[in-house]
Order: C-alpha cells, then sequence, then structure tokens
C-alpha cells in the first residue's frame, strides 16, 4: 500500500502550478472563515470535479439507483463538445478529475477522448468501472490516453455471491479482463493507469475478504481497496457486515442502525468540488444521484456563473445552518470511513 500511496502521490504532485496552489489556498481559508463565522465566504474555482460520461449501464447492483432503474432523471451519455467546455474553463485550476458519477463509464465511445483531452491539460484522471468491457482496444487506449487511476469492482470471489449485489455481471469476463489489462500495461511498460481492485464489503462477502487478497495478488493489480457500503435503507438493513470495520453504520442495541456521522454544519466538498451530470446539470455532490439540488446548467452558463451563482451559494448556507435538514447528507459519509 505504501509504493500505491506514493506512485499516486507522485502521480498528483506533477498536476499542481504555481496558480492551482494559489486557488487551492483562496478556497482552503474561505473553507475555514465560513466554519468560524458561520456564513459563506467562498473564493477560488474548483480543486476537483466530478465529470458523469453516462448514466447507462450494463448492470442492475442493487443497492445503486441506476442498477434498480429507480433514477428520476433522463439518461444519456455526454458528448465531446460539453466535456472540452466544462475542461477548457476549469483547467487551470482544478488538477483532479473524477470521470463517473452514475452509469458505466465504458459506454460512452468518448470516454478515452474525455481521459486524453484532461491528461493534456495536467490533470489527475480516476475512474471506476465493472470491468465488463475490457479488450485488447481498450486496454490500450486506458493506457494511451494517460488515465491516472482505474477503480474496478469485484464484490466476491465466486460467481455466486458476486452476482448477489452485481445482477447481471460475470465475475469469469471481469478476472480475464482484469489480467488483460494488466498484461497490456506490462507489455506496454507503462505505469498508469493506475488499477485498483475494489472490493465492496457486504454481509454476503465478507468471508471472502482473505480470498480477494489472494486473487488481487494473483492477478497483480497495483492495490486492493476494501470498500465500505453505502446502503439506502441501512436503519433496518440485512446487508450491513457483521464486522464493524467494514461498515458505514453502528448496530443498535435494539438490532437497527445508525450511520458513524456527526453531521457536522459544514461539508468541504461543497467548497472544492461539484459533480456535472451527463447532460451538462451542475449539482453539489455526488450523493445528489436524481439530480435534485440542481445548481445551474453548463449548456447554457459557464462553470463559473454556476460555481459563483446564488443557487449554489444557498446550498452552501444551508449546509452552515443545518446540514442534517438537507436530505442529500442524510447518509453522507464525509467524515466517516470509505476505503480500508
Amino acid at each position: 500500500m505504501i509504493i500505491f500511496k506514493l506512485t499516486e502521490a507522485r502521480l498528483f504532485l506533477r498536476t499542481l502550478t504555481v496558480l492551482r496552489l494559489w486557488n487551492g489556498t483562496k478556497v482552503l481559508a474561505s473553507f475555514y472563515l465560513s466554519r468560524i463565522f458561520k456564513r459563506v465566504f467562498h473564493w477560488g474555482m474548483p480543486l476537483s470535479a466530478s465529470i458523469e460520461p453516462t448514466s447507462l449501464c450494463n448492470l442492475g447492483c442493487t443497492e445503486c439507483p441506476t442498477g434498480l432503474k429507480a433514477l428520476k432523471r433522463h439518461s444519456g451519455s455526454m458528448n465531446m463538445q460539453l466535456f472540452t467546455k466544462t475542461v477548457d474553463e476549469i483547467h487551470k485550476y482544478t488538477a483532479y478529475l473524477t470521470l463517473y458519477f452514475q452509469g458505466e463509464p465504458f459506454l460512452n465511445p468518448f470516454f478515452f477522448d474525455f481521459a486524453a483531452y484532461a491528461h493534456k491539460r495536467r490533470i489527475y484522471t480516476t475512474t471506476s468501472t465493472n470491468g465488463h468491457y475490457f479488450t485488447k482496444e481498450s486496454c490500450e487506449k486506458a493506457v494511451t490516453s494517460g488515465l491516472s487511476r482505474m477503480i474496478v469492482s469485484m464484490d466476491g470471489t465466486t460467481q455466486e455471491v458476486y452476482e448477489n449485489y452485481r445482477k447481471g455481471g460475470q465475475l469469469e469476463k471481469v478476472t480475464q479482463g482484469l489480467r488483460l489489462m494488466m498484461q497490456t500495461k506490462k507489455e506496454m511498460k507503462a505505469s498508469t493507469p493506475l488499477v485498483v481492485l475494489q472490493f465492496i464489503v457486504f454481509k454476503n462477502n465478507e468471508h471472502q475478504i482473505e480470498d480477494i487478497k489472494k486473487l488481487a495478488k494473483d492477478i497483480g493489480v497495483d492495490h486492493l481497496a476494501l470498500k465500505t457500503a453505502q446502503v439506502y435503507d441501512y436503519e433496518h438493513s440485512n446487508i450491513i457486515p457483521e464486522n464493524q470495520k467494514f461498515s458505514r453504520y453502528t448496530k443498535k442495541k435494539d438490532g437497527s442502525y445508525s450511520i458513524n456521522n456527526k453531521f457536522y454544519n459544514h461539508c468541504w466538498r461543497s467548497w472544492q468540488s461539484s459533480v456535472l451530470t451527463w447532460d451538462g446539470t451542475m449539482v453539489p455532490c455526488c450523493f445528489d444521484k436524481n439530480a435534485s439540488y440542481q445548481l445551474g446548467d453548463l449548456q447554457s452558463q459557464s462553470y463559473r456563473e454556476v460555481w459563483e451563482g446564488k443557487e449554489f451559494k444557498q446550498f452552501r448556507s444551508n449546509l452552515l445552518k443545518n446540514r442534517k435538514n438537507i436530505d442529500i447528507c442524510r447518509n453522507c459519509i464525509e467524515g466517516t470511513k470509505i476505503w480500508i
């Protein structure tokens, strides 16, 4: 893990410029002033951003609104014009770009073009995939695009356990695809993308943690990440792992659960980042799956106009007043453990 973290840090440090550091200083200062005085101070542009390549997906994961077909907004894929417009407006200030939100990123035919465009502007790029679209061509594109990090989800080491969450998924296909990705990196003598095998821990798969460790070592991925699960109906859930080390929730005496979050009236995310859906709608963060808090539309507005606009300012103000009253914040992991 230490070698992986050092490699990741080295890649990120390469993206830093004087302007990005100065921008970060302004954002950080305004965040702490807002916490102290309980009113919104906000200077600078985003330090990081998330862009949704597509909201479409090939799987039916049981804790995902996309997989459950419960997403309350139109589905589609971002075009190249909107992506380049967005990156052109923020790249002088933004060092970190997350290329996923809802959906499977590889389903967007422009995905590797997105990664390459951001890479040319010295932005650290990361994505997350369910691993069903690895071919020799896509693996080579992943390398040549300059993509910095790729998370591949595999939540079980047997098909029966794996498909309990990843409905419609094929474990063998993901496993062979991962091997192909690592082999392609080796053949091309490439250090990126850093490949992270992600294992979301549930009650039904926590007994396979040692098995996934062995598999990760056998495949030769750069890092294995055990991730705590976000559960929507967590109070009376039967999928939260027994081992509290792997849970965002604490089991109470009556058998129900509470989230491990003190709900402080502030949120660093809303000062330093935002999420852009495939159609150009800006929302506060990745917990707004349905785009309930629409802050603006980049189809008709600039990024700065929305970032500094009255809607986003009001949202930040509401966070400082009573964060727990904001519905998307009630199951938020800001301040809780995500990775083990």
